[in-house]
């Protein structure tokens, strides 16, 4: 399997915006998206997720587009800095995933991780 930073249909990779990574399985190419969530509002309505589309879009393949999500919280301070660590992880498959249209297509983070509204837990579990 290999992965890389997506290339924009002018040939040139693209560090920002979506999707982060693209990866190669068996031939087909695959969006990747990496984000993080904190427990304590998953269930709100912040924004979580949106992508416009630009001259520069990264999105040149017909392909399944994933995120893989990791729990944060503070597990320490260091000095005056805190520690995180992960704790949880949600890998998602977001082809039907219910989103809102205004000059981006975004969703939250009750509709992303919910498995509800069109997303589908592909696999989640604690990191130890």
């Amino acid at each position: 399997m290999n992965s890389d930073i997506p290339t924009c249909q002018n040939g040139h990779k693209k560090a920002t915006g979506y999707p982060d990574i693209i990866f190669w399985y068996k031939d087909n190419p695959y969006y990747l998206e990496c984000k993080t969530y904190n427990i304590k509002n998953i269930e709100t309505t912040q924004r979580s997720f949106y992508f416009s589309p630009s001259d520069e879009f990264k999105v040149i393949y017909d392909a399944l587009h994933f995120i893989i999500s990791l729990e944060i919280y503070v597990a320490g301070e260091k000095g005056n800095k805190h520690i995180y660590k992960c704790k949880h992880y949600k890998i998602l498959s977001i082809e039907s995933l219910s989103l809102d249209v205004k000059y981006e297509f975004n969703s939250d983070n009750k509709r992303m991780y919910s498995g509800k509204d069109g997303t589908i837990v592909l696999a989640e579990g604690e990191i130890k």
